[in-house]
């Protein structure tokens, strides 16, 4: 059974690796309270501390060994935290109340759900925390005494997995915007080189009608800086990108800027004899939309399009590539404007 994202780790990996940590961690500390013996109210016996430094240990040997992702996906690590407050609470409660080392622990909970967990399953963690303090605190003290010292405990606990949540909150979303700005060409609005190799690695393995490449290059583009300016250079690879996207179905087309005035289409599942027609229908598209300069003149934009395409049994990246770049330079060698087709 799968649990819901906001309850589980951001990171897996990461998450299990401190789990680990924390819990021998946790072993070393019941280590030394077994051997020093019960020095408070609410301390356990030395049997149950050394139970639970076994139990420390066992656990962290688990979570070495099983797979994270899997772990994750059953809320493990959410469950972890939450056995874990529940441990404490028990055995402060069993033991006839709480000291300050069980409250420490509870504290370790409380960070280690603000690092790894999401928002949600964080949140939950902490407030679980405050109870168990809580349950802790005033079944060994007064009430007067309890309220005082849980309004403080509980005000730390929840300031800290507040705190802890939204800076981590805000973390993913500057990792989030700083992968988008590497997968999306800003000007353009298409996909990266980056995005569209992962792309085609992924479509050349599956696609049992073969796998398509176009590599479209803006004929005399220098010309367009020079003669209009650079602003108009740029409105030509956004008109010519708005074409594009309109001419292909984002289910079976990636479309990517490789850089300067070169655009790459992927098109997955594609025959030879339907990646040579969609390249035609492209280069008419192109050009029955002319480009409107800053100054108002229409300007008739002109491409060339290599076609490259390969099977699933001799498809290779590098060699897809190769074949796209010469037969786009075999249009260009043409006389520009045309489709050439060449097949890897």
């Amino acid at each position: 059974m799968r649990i819901p994202s906001s309850l589980r780790a951001r990171d897996p990996r990461a998450a299990a690796r401190t789990a680990v940590i924390v819990l021998l961690v946790c072993a070393a500390m019941m280590g030394l309270v077994g051997l020093l013996g019960p020095s408070a109210a609410g301390d356990a016996s030395r049997g149950v501390v050394w139970a639970c430094f076994a139990g420390l240990l066992l656990a962290a040997g688990g979570l070495h060994r099983i797979s994270a992702a899997r772990l994750d996906r059953v809320g493990g690590f959410l469950a972890l935290a939450v056995v874990g407050v529940t441990v404490l609470c028990t055995l402060a409660v069993s033991a006839g109340g709480t000291s300050t080392r069980a409250q420490a622990f509870l504290v370790f909970v409380v960070l280690y759900a603000g690092f790894h967990l999401r928002t949600v399953g964080a949140l939950l963690v902490t407030l679980l925390s405050v109870v168990a303090g809580g349950i802790m605190l005033f079944t060994s003290h007064t009430v007067e005494s309890a309220l005082s010292d849980f309004v403080f405990f509980g005000t730390m606990l929840g300031v800290t997995g507040t705190l802890l949540a939204r800076s981590t909150n805000s973390q993913d979303r500057l990792v989030r915007a700083l992968k988008q700005q590497a997968d999306i060409d800003t000007l353009t609005g298409l996909v990266t080189r980056r995005v569209l190799d992962q792309a085609l690695t992924t479509a050349l393995s599956r696609s049992d009608d073969g796998t398509a490449l176009l590599l479209v290059d803006v004929d005399e583009f220098k010309t367009i800086n020079d003669r209009h300016g650079h602003l108009a250079g740029d409105d030509a690879l956004v008109h010519l990108a708005t074409i594009i996207k309109r001419q292909v179905r984002a289910s079976d087309a990636v479309v990517s800027r490789m850089g300067g005035d070169e655009v790459a289409v992927l098109l997955r599942s594609c025959s030879r004899e339907a990646a040579v027609h969609r390249a035609e229908q492209l280069l008419d598209a192109v050009r029955g939309e002319p480009l409107v300069l800053p100054d108002g003149t229409l300007y008739g934009l002109s491409i060339s399009l290599g076609v490259a395409h390969a099977d699933r049994t001799t498809g290779d990246l590098r060699a897809l590539y190769a074949a796209a770049d010469d037969a786009l330079y075999t249009a260009k060698r043409a006389g520009r404007g045309r489709v050439a087709a060449a097949f890897a």
